[in-house]
């Protein structure tokens, strides 16, 4: 979790908020990096997202087994042990998340 905020520090833009009980980052109401079950996620367009998971050998996040997000990876340590790399690929997400069209929220119906 340390890791999380530390790399938060760096992207004063993004809103932090809990889902499903964990920190997630989110610009424009778009999730891009978050906390789940211990295991940091980023969400990634589709050459970064191949890349990542090519060059650190990481796979996509599923929350269930057998259902994946498609567009989130699970960061593996070599990453996390790196404010370096974690701080340019957090970059990556956000931006990924920004080129996004604004999430609108959802009217509470009575």
């Amino acid at each position: 979790m340390h890791v999380f905020q530390n790399a938060m520090k760096d992207f004063p833009m993004a809103e932090q908020r809990k889902l499903f009980g964990y920190p997630a980052a989110f610009v424009n109401g778009q999730m891009f990096t978050g906390l789940y079950r211990g295991n940091m996620i980023l969400r990634l367009a589709d050459t970064d997202r191949a890349k990542f998971i090519a060059e650190y050998k990481t796979k996509l996040f599923e929350p269930m087994p057998g259902r994946p997000m498609k567009e989130y990876v699970l960061v593996p340590q070599t990453i996390l042990k790196s404010p370096t790399l974690l701080t340019a690929w957090v970059g990556r997400a956000l931006a990924y998340a920004q080129s996004l069209p604004p999430k609108v929220k959802a009217k509470k119906t009575r």
